[in-house]
């Protein structure tokens, strides 16, 4: 069989492993489908309370429990009618100026009695009909001209029109009698007192004027004045003038009630509260709450359910659509790590249900112990560095969604806030933790970054403004990230032995030398370790140069000869100056020695369980190579005893299969590099260049690389890199072209 139609049945090989469940494309829409329905079932609770088939005056079949805190809206209406009820009346004073009302009186008196013309009694009878109107007009004309200004409500000032009216004060009829008596000198005197007497008692607030014309006599007695005439007519005069001033505002008392009513806070059934016990009759107060917190089937609405559906699909599809965009061949096709999601998603959501149930209306803040940041850690160690950044973005909307305890709000910021920080902190911290250890120190993160993110919300927030609640958040912040860890720390091995994920905390365990191959591989096997050690520095620089995982190929490299243990003395590392014993045995059974460390090594590995990675490396880091040496000396022995081959050069081949994997690629351009530069005895820069450009380029026409993602432009990069990384290692054996001696000048 030609390599060509070799390579096309290791492709048949590999599509035939690949069309298990792992790699079935309706198992991986299944799966996705499942993560729909959890987002579904999950958000339900939340966002779908459960409704109820009951009738007034019927009996319940079972108790009736708040799903979530519900507003009571007849408690509501009568602690806002008890509110607006202890309103008190508001009284708003109107200021008139009435000693201008005094001073005029005063002065149509002095213009009147001045006139010879008129006789007393007429005077009198004049005064009798004048004085009181011109109090009347007075309050009139101050009325119409506010009512034009727009200076006071219509109601208010129909209401000083009204009270100034009750209270109008009836002057007695000998007083009409005195007053034309009264000279110019006597008004010029009474004018200041009568004005000071009615200003000094208007400055009061005055709803009734009987009280506080009860005060005029006093303060006339103590007045300036001696002529009793005087005193008798400033005294009535002053009573006239003086009205009420504080007037009750019909409009700003019932302004200040709507206000009450507005201001009274909702009246709350705490989610959990019991609403009807099982056998309780279902009273008409009972049905009206329950139907006006939608709990009823009285109507068959289904968009609500739509609404949620048509979430729970958005936020899967934006999990599908970044995986299919994925650069992530493994994770692309690979459904294992896809249900390994699914699952790390069901411990999150678990988390955030559980916590969801401790939380009240009082202790809202429980939800800040929740370790919202276990999936981003997850998906970060297991699976993909971005993967976990779309992670960390759905995440924050389940908990804005389940830890909601804002009312009337589907999403609550705070805790979608939190866990996003807190989140990202996870991811930037850990997404290099090569030690268990780096997980405590990137939780210390977490703790911090939530406390600070907590701490912000708060004080943007004055209304939630609670030293003990705000105490409480911040302690819970800090004990969900130690919790996380915790969590993380005690999951990890059962991913990694479930679905056989290499972390890098796992490689970096397996890179210990104590491990037992290892130490097999090193006592037995000495050259064939340090070969090891030189593929793994050289393979790791390659594969980080192409964006590859270079730590696995390291680990992978120090395993991937542990089969030539079974028989070292037949690999030419190991042999420290023995006789070559290839030498005296048939190549074919040479080929079948050197073939065989590949498939030993596999089955070594399987009985230590190490994880697959590490083995497919091993199995696939020679592909399907051809052994040039044992097949020409094969061919030679056959011409020399004069016998056609019975032999074909597919049966000096690796068995395959060939690299599925970039780190597989590597490792196996990295073997052969290092051996092909070790049994260089003094090289130089260009050998080695050359060397590995012959290197690639033979594995490229062999069709190695058919199977795995490696370009054109990637190779260029590991060839690059390899030869630098060759002379760093071999620096001291390189041997560089000397420069020619400079030609004397000729003095």
């Amino acid at each position: 069989m030609a390599p060509k139609e070799l390579s096309k049945g290791t492709s048949k090989v590999t599509q035939y492993r690949m069309n298990g469940w792992k790699y079935s494309v309706a198992t991986r829409y299944l799966l996705f489908l499942f993560l729909v329905i959890l987002f579904y079932v999950s958000l339900a609770p939340r966002l779908l309370p459960e409704r109820y088939d009951i009738r007034v005056n019927t009996q319940s079949e079972k108790d009736i429990v708040a799903p979530m805190q519900l507003p009571n809206n007849k408690a509501t209406l009568q602690a806002q009618e008890q509110a607006a009820e202890r309103v008190q009346d508001i009284y708003t004073i109107v200021p008139m100026r009435n000693d201008n009302l005094v001073t005029s009186i005063l002065d149509r008196i002095d213009r009147l009695n001045q006139d010879d013309q008129v006789s007393h009694a007429d005077k009198a009878a004049i005064y009798k009909e004048e004085i009181p109107q011109r109090a009347a007009d007075f309050v009139n004309n101050f009325v119409n001209n506010s009512k034009k200004a727009d200076a006071y409500p219509d109601k208010l000032l129909d209401e000083v029109l009204e009270k100034t009216k009750e209270q109008t004060y009836k002057i007695p009829e000998e007083t009409f009698i005195k007053i034309p008596r009264l000279t110019s000198d006597n008004i010029t005197e009474m004018k200041p007192v009568a004005r000071e007497i009615v200003t000094r008692l208007m400055n009061d607030q005055i709803s009734d004027a009987t009280t506080a014309r009860a005060k005029v006599a006093e303060l006339v007695s103590t007045s300036s004045l001696s002529d009793r005439t005087s005193r008798e007519v400033v005294q009535e005069l002053a009573r006239l003038a003086v009205t009420a001033n504080k007037f009750y505002d019909d409009e700003a008392t019932k302004a200040a009630k709507v206000e009450a009513r507005e201001n009274t806070p909702t009246v709350y059934i705490d989610q959990g509260e019991i609403l009807v016990h099982k056998g309780e009759i279902i009273t008409q107060d009972i049905y009206t709450l329950l139907d006006e917190n939608n709990l009823l089937k009285n109507e068959i609405n289904y968009w609500p359910q739509f609404g949620l559906l048509m979430l729970s699909c958005l936020l899967a599809l934006g999990l599908l659509v970044f995986i299919r965009q994925s650069d992530s061949r493994q994770f692309k096709y690979n459904n294992a790590q896809l249900l390994m999601l699914v699952l790390i998603f069901i411990i999150t959501i678990v988390v955030l249900l559980l916590a969801h149930t401790l939380q009240t209306s009082e202790r809202s803040y429980i939800g800040y112990f929740a370790p919202v940041a276990i999936g981003a850690m997850l998906v970060t160690l297991l699976l993909d560095r971005s993967l976990a950044f779309i992670c960390t973005v759905i995440i924050s909307i389940l908990s804005s969604i389940i830890l909601n305890a804002r009312q009337g709000q589907i999403f609550d910021f705070n805790y979608g806030f939190f866990t996003f920080v807190v989140s990202l902190t996870a991811i930037f911290t850990i997404h290099r933790a090569s030690q268990r250890s780096t997980l405590f120190k990137g939780s210390i993160m977490v703790c911090i970054f939530g406390a600070l993110s907590v701490l912000s919300l708060v004080l943007i927030d004055k209304g939630s403004w609670n030293q003990l609640s705000t105490l409480y958040s911040i302690v819970g912040a800090i004990a969900g990230g130690m919790l996380t860890a915790i969590l993380v720390i005690g999951l990890m091995p059962f991913f990694e032995s479930t679905f056989g994920i290499l972390s890098a905390l796992k490689l970096v365990e397996l890179s210990n030398p104590n491990h037992p191959l290892l130490r097999k591989l090193l006592t037995e096997t000495p050259g064939t370790y340090h070969h090891s050690v030189m593929v793994g520095n050289l393979s790791e620089a390659a594969a980080e140069a192409i964006g590859a995982n270079g730590l696995l190929c390291r680990v992978g490299s120090y395993y991937h000869d542990v089969g030539k243990t079974k028989r070292p003395s037949y690999f030419i590392e190991n042999q420290n100056g023995m006789d070559n014993p290839h030498d005296s045995i048939d190549p074919k059974l040479s080929k079948s020695i050197i073939i065989a460390h590949a498939r030993d090594g596999v089955e070594m590995q399987k009985e230590y369980k190490l994880p697959k990675p590490i083995r497919d490396i091993a199995e696939q880091h020679h592909g399907t190579s051809f052994l040039h040496f044992f097949y020409h000396k094969a061919l030679r022995q056959a011409e020399e005893r004069g016998v056609e081959p019975d032999f074909t050069e597919d049966d000096f081949r690796y068995p395959g299969p060939k690299a599925q994997s970039k780190e597989a690629a590597v490792v196996g351009i990295a073997d052969s590099v290092e051996a092909a530069v070790r049994s260089l005895r003094k090289p130089t820069v260009e050998q080695i260049e050359t060397m590995i450009g012959k290197i690639i380029k033979s594995k490229l026409d062999d069709q190695q690389f058919n199977e795995c993602d490696l370009t054109m432009r990637e190779l260029d990069i590991i060839s690059q890199t390899l030869k630098e990384t060759v002379m760093g290692i071999f620096h001291s054996r390189i041997e560089y072209p000397e420069e020619k001696p400079k030609e004397e000048k000729v003095q």
